[in-house]
């Protein structure tokens, strides 16, 4: 940088943005415009001149115009680069460049405006007041996921009696629905099947079949959900007309001995029986543990107030976004529907994100301060941890992850160590099981 002699100012605009003016000499800036004219030269194919012989007068006759927006173009990207690997400066994005051109026998100037992380200083995170719920696993839940998996071995068989439609039936249904007098083609569906009490339908739908039988036609009314995806119907009152064609009801195999011979890691009832209670211990734990850290995370924010990039916040969302679109296509849903309905999904997740971004940059600052660091035996423990769970050996899967993947690994670790970390600092009373619907509630 000393060679290229380039007067540079720096100005902060605000905790997360930058502006450089950097002035190159016009020594500097000759010689970048002579190498574009010679570039040109060994290039360019004009009538009456040998490709490398062309003489400059000719060439600025003809390439004038696009040699000084690449000199200026090499200029920026070279000068830009330089200082900001000078200054130790971690520019976030593409810079926002101001430039004026090239003026003869005169230094060009120009100033680049960029977004970068905020110095943060994290306070309150030593010390907090914790909650943490005992980690329990009753009967009845095991019972409840040993349903859940008879079930899936369960088969539908027509319902012979004469009654209505139940919670957990299964119907086939037409349907048609109106909205502001209009009948909207993706509101209709013929032979559509649909499980009573699986909340796959607009809230209300469902709930209007119950003790409907087999061949009635029915007037149902709803209302759409402020925030649905389908923003022309969202908050509107509509009307669908249902005809219900087929009624089933699931059978479920007896829970026995001879259940268990589905499974071949089970040798008996009793085996499959203490794997789903490990099951459902490993889920409860790992939801104490989201909770844990959302009290974590919520008091954190409360007491450490900062600006945030922009850039940051929009890549979030964009994850987020894209996260939504695969599990509706999952679905079935059809692509161009998603496309269209995910286009207003920017400010709906924009506070989440803003919430995301905010609590990274506080945790990695916290784990700047407090030296904590994943250690070569982290990664090759996780790892091992990973080849167990697919019953993979450790080697091939130390092989088989890119830089990509161990640096996702390795900021998982982290993550985990800082919220521990946290977690060993504070103040943690132990509550009582909350019901269902209250951890449903807070999530």
């Amino acid at each position: 940088m000393d060679e290229l002699s380039a007067a540079v100012k720096v100005e902060e605009i605000s905790p997360v943005k930058k502006k450089v003016t950097i002035d190159v000499p016009w020594v500097d800036v000759k010689k970048e415009r002579d190498a574009v004219y010679r570039n040109y030269s060994k290039k360019a194919k004009i009538k009456g001149f040998r490709q490398g012989k062309i003489p400059r007068k000719i060439l600025e006759t003809h390439y004038k115009e696009y040699a000084e927006e690449e000199t200026v173009s090499n200029l920026v990207n070279k000068f830009y680069e330089s200082v900001l690997k000078e200054r130790d400066i971690r520019a976030i994005g593409q810079p926002d460049i101001e430039q004026k051109g090239i003026e003869e026998d005169k230094d060009f100037s120009f100033s680049a405006t960029f977004e970068v992380e905020p110095e943060i200083a994290p306070q309150g995170y030593l010390n907090l007041i914790l909650e943490k719920e005992e980690l329990l696993v009753t009967d009845e839940e095991v019972d409840g996921r040993l349903d859940e998996i008879r079930k899936m071995f369960g088969t539908l068989e027509e319902v012979t009696v004469d009654r209505g439609i139940q919670n957990g039936d299964f119907v086939t249904i037409d349907f048609q629905g109106e909205v502001d007098g209009e009948f909207p083609e993706e509101m209709k569906k013929n032979d559509h099947f649909l499980e009573i009490g699986s909340k796959t339908m607009v809230p209300g739908f469902e709930d209007q079949l119950l003790g409907e039988k087999v061949g009635t036609t029915k007037g149902i009314k709803i209302v759409f959900p402020e925030e649905y995806q389908i923003r022309n119907v969202a908050g509107k009152e509509a009307t669908f007309t249902v005809t219900i064609k087929t009624l089933k009801e699931k059978k479920l195999p007896e829970l026995d001995e001879n259940f268990v011979k589905n499974f071949e890691k089970y040798e008996s009832l009793d085996a499959l029986k203490e794997d789903v209670r490990k099951s459902i211990f490993e889920d409860h734990q790992r939801k104490i543990n989201d909770d844990l850290r959302k009290q974590i995370v919520d008091q954190l924010l409360e007491q450490n107030d900062f600006e945030v990039p922009a850039a940051f916040v929009e890549q979030q969302i964009y994850f987020m976004i894209m996260e939504a679109q695969k599990r509706l296509i999952s679905t079935g849903m059809d692509p161009q529907m998603i496309a269209q309905v995910s286009a207003s999904w920017r400010d709906r997740y924009r506070e989440e994100a803003m919430r995301i971004v905010k609590s990274s940059l506080l945790l990695k600052n916290i784990a700047k301060k407090e030296a904590i660091e994943v250690t070569d035996e982290d990664m090759e423990g996780r790892l091992k941890e990973i080849a167990q769970q697919y019953s993979q050996d450790y080697e091939n899967v130390a092989e088989s992850f890119n830089e990509d993947m161990k640096e996702n690994v390795k900021s998982d670790i982290l993550n985990n160590k800082i919220f521990d970390y946290i977690e060993s600092k504070a103040t943690v009373t132990k509550i009582e099981k909350r019901d269902a619907a209250h951890q449903e509630e807070n999530r």
